[in-house]
């Protein structure tokens, strides 16, 4: 059986970190953990939190998607993908929507896109102001190109997306159940 990921996507504060750790809690899926340059950040572990690296082990992977944000190399690999697949279990991943393009365009059939939405963009700035970002910064996030970009539901070439609205998290686990047994039924 060929193993799979799980890519979710969305905009910013859709919730989709706390739907992949549903994954991970209620269906075994293990966390890709991705690579980055910078310098780990008080309470982060190596190997937990991302694979810190330098500039020359960073070179050294082979990625299916990297971005350099202020001024530091960020990316998921083929070998961090291929460590949880060696598991023996399906995986997850917390992606953008271009990042959700490339899984779906390498990885094709065994890549899952679950795009996490909510019904208003209000909902998004609230629960950015509820995690503790400061107010000139969510203004300068929900400005974004990214952040627009993230707002539509991707359409991949002959790739389905699975939409759960996030307007209530019950709700939103209950259609997550719904999808897993729904994938579960194709692979019977």
């Amino acid at each position: 059986m060929q193993r799979k990921i799980f890519v979710i996507t969305g905009p910013t504060g859709a919730g989709k970190t706390t739907i992949a750790h549903y994954l991970q809690q209620e269906f075994n899926l293990k966390k890709v953990i991705t690579h980055t340059t910078r310098s780990p950040r008080k309470g982060e572990i190596d190997g937990q939190d991302y694979y810190f690296e330098n500039e020359t082990t960073f070179a050294q992977k082979h990625y299916l998607e990297q971005v350099e944000y202020a001024g530091h190399r960020y990316g998921s690999s083929r070998e961090a993908l291929e460590l949880v697949w060696h598991t023996g279990n399906d995986a997850v991943i917390v992606l953008d929507t271009k990042g959700a393009q490339t899984y779906a365009d390498q990885l094709g059939a065994q890549t899952i896109i679950v795009y996490v939405t909510v019904s208003n963009s209000t909902i998004l700035a609230q629960r950015l102001v509820q995690r503790g970002d400061q107010p000139e910064r969510i203004k300068q996030r929900l400005a974004s190109d990214d952040f627009q970009r993230d707002l539509v539901t991707p359409q991949l070439n002959n790739h389905p997306v699975h939409v759960i609205l996030n307007d209530d998290l019950t709700a939103a686990k209950t259609q997550i159940k719904d999808l897993m047994q729904s994938l579960k039924l194709e692979n019977i």
